[in-house]
This record gives structure tokens, C-alpha cells and sequence, in this order.
């Protein structure tokens, strides 16, 4: 499977434990020898100003976080672009689900899958699509930026047991008629990691899930890292989703 990466997403971006470096490279050293990486090319100026205030913009500009954000957008459009003939996941740095148009938190700058749904839309390559947020955390930007759009649905599920949770989403995903699903990928809900309730292979299901759910639909379906802080298990529960999400 093809997965949207750069060397440059090595570099430590903020110095906040959250972002220590070693993130990415714990995720490459497991799935290096078993997909096709693709160079991550940075979003155009036109389109992180579909999204973003003009403000926030020249905010994140000034903390020098420019570079390293617009090319985490491009990779998350490029992975939407690939998603549409074939799954596709987006290794990408910083994160951007916690980023609204005018405002951003939790070490997120640029809300990468609303910059790359809006880039799909405007091109007219999808009427329609939807969200899944595994996150541990609330996709609250992504929610801001899109929830008026009239073209995307949005779902952040919860449960406090991991076969309700996997069950949850399956159930929303099927009930969605899209032309495109996008993944905000999180993998902070493991069981060794912050949120301590997915197991490895609940990722390996959702990632199936994703797959059958376009499948079915006639539609693409890609995915973009979000969170995910232990680095000892992060790489194996990324390649979990990718063989679950990936076609055989």
C-alpha cells in the first residue's frame, strides 16, 4: 500500500513531550520494508487559505512551523487524491485535528483533512464525505471547520470497552453513502498508550472496515496519522491499520 511521507517529518517541530522526537521514526523502522513510500509535496497557499484564516496563517508563519505544516497538508491531500483508486495512508507531522480556521491547539497548526477535503470538493472529485476520528482526543477543529459544510458527516466515537467501540464504528461507517472516507488516525486509545482501550489488532479491523465500507459505496477511503505517543507500540499498531485497510 502507498503511504505519503518525508524525511523532513523527522525534524522535532515543538518541544512539547507530545511531539518528542522519535515519533515518525518509530513508525518507519516497522513498516519501511512493506509499503511504497510516496514524497510528501507541500499544500499550495490557495489551498490552506480555503481553510485557514488569514491571522493564523501569518501566526503559524511567525513560530517558523510553515514549512513543516503546509507539506503535512500536501501529504493528506495527496493521500486523498490516491485514496480514490486505492486505500492510502498519510504519515504525516504535525497532526491537525485540533487546528480550526482561525485557531489551533494541541500541537496542531493546519487541519490536514479539512484542507484536503475542501481541496476535493472544490475540484469537484467528491460530492460527499466522511469523517472517522479514532483520536483518543475530540477532533474539535476538524468539527469547527466542516460541521457546516453541508458535504461531510463527522463521527468521534466512544466506549468504555473495546468491542463496543469497534462495533460503534463499523455501525456508523455502513450507515454513510460517500464518495470518499477519511480517517483522522489516531492511535493514542491503545492499551498501552494514553487512552489504554484498543488492542493492536481492533486497528487491523477498523482499517478493514474502512476499506469494505468505500468498497461498498463505490468510493476511495485514506487515512491521516493523528495521535499516537508511545513510540514502543505505535509503529506495529500503524501497520496493523494498514493491513487491515490496505487491498489484497
Amino acid at each position: 500500500m502507498k503511504v505519503v511521507y518525508h524525511k523532513d517529518f523527522h525534524d522535532s517541530y515543538c518541544s512539547d513531550p507530545a511531539a518528542a522526537p522519535g515519533r515518525i521514526e518509530a513508525v518507519v523502522k516497522v513498516i519501511r520494508n512493506r509499503v511504497t513510500f510516496i514524497d510528501a509535496i507541500p499544500a499550495g497557499a490557495d489551498d490552506i487559505a480555503a481553510v485557514h484564516t488569514e491571522t493564523h496563517i501569518r501566526r503559524v508563519t511567525s513560530e517558523g512551523i510553515y514549512y513543516v505544516a503546509s507539506l503535512a497538508a500536501g501529504g493528506a491531500i495527496q493521500a486523498a487524491q490516491i485514496g480514490m483508486s486505492e486505500p492510502c495512508f498519510a504519515l504525516i507531522r504535525p497532526p491537525g485535528h485540533h487546528a480550526s480556521a482561525g485557531s489551533a491547539w494541541g500541537f496542531c497548526y493546519f487541519n490536514n483533512m479539512a484542507i484536503a477535503l475542501e481541496k476535493m470538493k472544490r475540484e469537484k472529485k467528491i460530492k460527499n464525505a466522511f469523517v472517522l476520528d479514532i483520536d483518543l482526543h475530540f477532533g474539535d477543529g476538524t468539527l469547527n471547520i466542516l460541521q457546516g459544510s453541508g458535504y461531510v458527516s463527522l463521527y468521534n466515537p466512544s466506549a468504555s470497552n473495546r468491542e463496543d467501540y469497534v462495533t460503534a464504528v463499523k455501525n456508523r461507517l455502513f450507515s454513510e453513502k460517500v464518495d470518499l472516507i477519511g480517517v483522522c488516525a489516531g492511535f493514542d486509545n491503545h492499551l498501552e498508550d494514553w487512552g489504554g482501550l484498543l488492542a493492536t489488532d481492533d486497528y487491523t479491523e477498523i482499517g478493514r472496515l474502512v476499506r469494505e465500507a468505500s468498497e461498498r459505496n463505490g468510493g476511495g477511503c485514506f487515512a491521516i496519522l493523528e495521535g499516537g505517543y508511545n513510540h514502543r507500540v505505535l509503529g506495529e499498531n500503524v501497520m496493523a491499520f494498514i493491513e487491515g485497510m490496505k487491498v489484497d
